[in-house]
């Protein structure tokens, strides 16, 4: 019998050989989330799955006039397009601080810099 892996995932396992494709009911690990997401109806290009999510980037959004704010299901991370650059975060925090910093001045360690994590850092500047 595999070994399961509690603090990931229900379901999960150690044993790559053993493939279990029925997601966990509720557990916030993001391939479970991914899976359930890809049973569900869209609306609006969106999955019920991420519903909170989307609703974050959008209230960002509406407190940060000129920036586009969403929520990506496939990196499952936060993006906004800002006067500053693209920008990529983990959280809403993060993606905060992002649009924070270059709004006043950059903070104490100079001007910011804007990177990117993911999927997207490997695309040149």
């Amino acid at each position: 019998m595999p070994e399961t892996i509690p603090a990931t995932c229900p379901t999960g396992t150690s044993d790559p050989q053993v493939v279990d494709n029925d997601p966990c009911p509720a557990c916030a690990h993001p391939d479970c989330r991914t899976r359930r997401a890809a049973r569900q109806p869209r609306l609006r290009g969106h999955t019920a799955e991420f519903v909170a999510e989307h609703r974050t980037a959008a209230a960002v959004q509406a407190r940060h006039p000129g920036v586009v704010v969403w929520f990506g299901e496939a990196t499952q991370s936060y993006w906004a397009a800002a006067p500053a650059g693209l920008i990529e975060a983990p959280d809403i925090d993060t993606l905060l601080l992002g649009l924070w910093r270059p709004a006043r001045g950059g903070g104490p360690q100079g001007p910011p810099r804007v990177t990117t994590t993911g999927p997207m850092a490997a695309v040149p500047a």
